[in-house]
């Protein structure tokens, strides 16, 4: 059933991206070399909505196989779970499409993740503890209060558990987004996060397999994309496929018994490029959320390293410390995590090289 299902996302994406690359052409929701010129690599207009072809397929692929075997639901994971990832998909979706269309405000742009992540919490899908390497697991269950009960099942509101997912989903979901910069960058490292979860979930230790098959769906889904996507481009992911990514992603490191060292690993390189954006901006006297061409992938591209070389080295430094998570246990990841933190010092001298290299260009 597994790579069943993960061939038909595949499929249903792959097919379902044509249809809406033709739509976003008809149109005209194209991404222009004219906007913010800085930071683009394409020189033609470039469809948008990619992020829908992924949506659907994976909503679709997923109900389909929920609805019609035995292999979703009737273990720990819950139809509420999947109505959830389905509807805070769906918020995503629209604030995407709007976003690809009138350009939106990052005040704006902000709400969509806010309200996708709030209804994933709602939905009952959360963190209860984090394992500590070092010592005895971290309760975040504590405080908890029953907000309402339908057909017979309690919803709870967890403060430290539900503010720390609801924190968790935002930075993943912003992760991806911020990442989005290249060619089939986003769409690959979604399928080997896909990939990864989905074998950590299959091992004795997680024994989730329903959790593995959103995974592999996730998987070819992004890799249905990814043939549309492979530069040259002929069509990008957009807002909504974006941040619904590294939303979905997020979500099954949760569901996947909390999992949140597996998601640091495989996103780990984008994670700390965006936290030094940040920073670099902030000491810079400027917004946080201003765009600019400071990103790693801009700058190994400015190094001298053609698209698709920067786009494998990053699949690679993905695949191989997201693998670190299959083979290590308990205080091993804290020493992979640290390995990664060695990894991107060593890949931020490309920033320094590149800034001498070319000085008009700011880090």
């Amino acid at each position: 059933m597994i790579v069943l299902a993960a061939l038909l996302a595949a499929v249903v994406s792959a097919s379902l991206t044509y249809i809406v690359r033709r739509f976003a052409l008809n149109k005209s929701i194209v991404d222009r070399a004219s906007f913010a010129p800085e930071r683009k690599i394409h020189t033609h207009p470039t469809p948008l909505l990619g992020g829908v072809g992924i949506f659907l397929s994976f909503t679709i692929v997923a109900w389909g196989i929920a609805l019609f075997t035995h292999q979703l639901f009737g273990g720990f994971f819950l139809p509420k779970y999947l109505v959830g990832m389905t509807l805070g998909g769906l918020v995503l979706m629209v604030g995407g499409i709007w976003d690809d269309r009138k350009h939106l405000l990052p005040r704006q742009q902000i709400w969509f993740p806010i309200i996708a992540a709030f209804i994933i919490v709602l939905s009952g899908i959360g963190i209860s503890y984090i394992t500590n390497p070092l010592g005895p697991a971290i309760s975040l269950s504590r405080f908890t209060w029953t907000v309402f009960t339908y057909h017979g099942v309690p919803y709870h509101f967890i403060l430290f558990a539900d503010l720390f997912t609801f924190l968790w989903l935002l930075a993943t979901t912003y992760t991806t987004k911020i990442l989005d910069g290249l060619d089939g960058l986003v769409a690959g490292v979604t399928t080997i996060g896909g990939i990864i979860i989905a074998v950590l979930s299959l091992t004795k230790d997680v024994a989730q397999p329903e959790t593995a098959i959103l995974a592999v769906i996730l998987a070819g889904a992004a890799f249905g994309f990814l043939l549309w996507n492979w530069h040259p481009a002929k069509i990008f992911l957009g807002e909504s496929g974006s941040t619904y990514t590294g939303f979905l992603l997020g979500t099954l490191a949760v569901v996947a018994g909390g999992k949140i060292a597996t998601a640091l690993l495989i996103l780990g390189i984008p994670a700390l490029d965006v936290a030094w954006s940040i920073l670099r901006r902030l000491l810079g006297h400027r917004k946080a959320t201003s765009g600019d061409r400071g990103h790693l992938h801009y700058r190994l591209l400015d190094v001298g390293l053609t698209h698709r070389q920067v786009v494998l080295l990053l699949y690679t430094i993905t695949a191989v410390f997201g693998s670190f998570t299959l083979v290590t246990r308990g205080e091993q990841k804290v020493y992979a995590l640290v390995i990664l933190v060695a990894v991107m010092l060593l890949l931020a001298s490309a920033v320094v090289l590149a800034y001498q290299r070319t000085p008009e260009r700011k880090p």
